[in-house]
């Protein structure tokens, strides 16, 4: 198969800076919750609330708030779709849960999202 779309990643530590299709799309998707919503320059509507609302009690309607965030979210990238979105409480944060879908192949992945509200630090798998 073509790689269809070529990057590089710029991870600390990582071994191999390039990156093609579903994984930079993933790096560009990580990369995106890294940033409050308003922290960019010149582009204020960038970014997730997520980070905003940590701290905030659990509630069905933040979870609403929170899965609203992620679609306008999804909605940056036309290479993927997001095909379900999971929002969960754990014991130190909030956990997303994503169905990805590379669009060019039609090609499904999950990632996790886990969002530390204690450390300030978001860990993909």
């Amino acid at each position: 198969m073509a790689t269809t779309y070529k990057g590089f990643s710029t991870q600390a530590g990582s071994k191999n800076f390039r990156l093609t299709d579903f994984n930079l799309i993933k790096q560009d998707i990580l990369n995106h919750f890294n940033i409050r919503k308003g922290e960019k320059l010149m582009r204020p509507n960038f970014g997730t609330i997520i980070w905003n609302v940590l701290h905030e009690p659990f509630t069905e309607d933040l979870k609403s708030v929170i899965i609203t965030d992620i679609q306008a979210i999804a909605g940056y990238d036309p290479r993927v779709s997001f095909d379900n979105i999971i929002v969960t409480e754990y014991s130190q944060g909030i956990q997303i849960e994503l169905q990805l879908r590379f669009v060019p192949t039609n090609q499904t992945n999950v990632m996790l999202l886990n969002f530390n509200g204690q450390t300030q630090t978001l860990s993909a798998q």
